[in-house]
């Protein structure tokens, strides 16, 4: 199962309680208050990890606790401060507060730290607290207690093109094809059982991550099949690309699924339609997608369609040399 939304508690560390005490020293004729401060409480932090690609391993172990910090100690010896608790999770997520749903933040670059639970301050001692005319002061701070949440991570895949689409349009083949990848897929209509990434060689040293997403249905902004986690992670992508299967066995219009995928990306993020660069007419090895071909149309401008076959890999070249304009900065 891919794991794309969890949610977890945080509770930053303690801070250690100021201590009382007085110099006891045989040759010091006069003591006075010696209390160290308390240590500080350790913060939990998020840190990017750019090696994982889910949000799995919250599945174990939900409730997270950073290191208190220790109490002061006589002749001024301040307490330990907690250390921090860092936490990986992979690049894209996104971190709600609370039952109001707010964003505290997101991870997006390899390393990038999110404090999401501060620690509390340790607490002054007594030798704060002497004046000259109250010199033995029997007074200290108690720590203050670290910040505590209840939080929701979100995935949102980071990749540079996108590939969209209803189910069994094909969109695993085509990662396969341009990028060696083996998506896992399963015997049921929705045939992607998870997003998965794949990195496709540019040439001279640079290359692009290519995300194949879950297939959709009409309604999938609702929730309706595997939408919304389709959805969600097609916000991270610059560009998409939609796979049509212009060989359908029904006798459908191919344009419909055009129309049908376009709209749900609307519904969901008006943005989204508008980063469709190609459409990619798969399927091209049967003996009905001339005529699929002949008959597809897209109404947004400056959308290429390139037919290609998949499975034979028949004009994924061409489509290859779309995607290096795409990310070179072409139109």
């Amino acid at each position: 199962m891919f794991y794309d939304s969890v949610q977890i508690w945080v509770k930053g560390g303690d801070g250690g309680g100021g201590a009382i005490s007085f110099r006891r020293e045989k040759y010091v004729p006069r003591g006075g208050p010696d209390g160290g401060d308390g240590g500080n409480g350790g913060s939990v932090i998020l840190v990017g990890d750019p090696k994982l690609d889910s949000l799995l391993d919250f599945n174990y172990k939900r409730r997270f606790m950073a290191e208190p910090g220790t109490n002061g100690m006589g002749k001024l010896r301040h307490g330990k401060n907690g250390q921090d608790l860092r936490i990986k999770v992979p690049l894209g997520t996104v971190v709600r507060l609370g039952e109001k749903n707010e964003m505290l933040g997101e991870v997006i670059f390899g390393d990038q730290e999110l404090v999401v639970a501060k620690g509390g301050k340790g607490g002054r001692g007594n030798s704060h607290f002497a004046t000259p005319t109250h010199q033995a002061p029997r007074k200290a701070d108690s720590g203050i207690p670290g910040e505590e949440h209840d939080l929701t991570l979100e995935l949102k895949l980071i990749a540079d093109v996108g590939l969209v689409g209803l189910p069994n349009a094909g969109k695993s083949s085509l990662l396969r094809a341009l990028t060696h990848a083996t998506p896992e897929v399963g015997d049921f209509p929705f045939t992607t059982k998870r997003p998965y990434l794949g990195v496709m060689d540019l040439g001279d040293y640079r290359t692009a991550t290519i995300a194949d997403l879950p297939g959709m249905v009409e309604g999938a902004h609702h929730g309706r099949g595997l939408g919304l986690g389709f959805l969600r992670h097609a916000e991270r992508c610059p560009f998409l690309i939609l796979v049509v299967d212009v060989a359908k066995e029904d006798g459908s219009n191919p344009s419909d699924d055009v129309t049908t995928v376009l709209a749900e990306l609307e519904a969901h993020n008006p943005e989204l339609p508008g980063r469709v660069k190609i459409v990619a007419a798969n399927k091209m090895d049967k003996k009905t997608a001339e005529n699929g071909l002949k008959i597809l149309e897209v109404k947004n401008k400056g959308v290429i369609i390139i037919p290609i076959s998949a499975l034979t890999g028949y004009g994924v070249e061409d489509l290859k040399n779309q995607i290096i304009m795409l990310c070179d900065g072409g139109k």
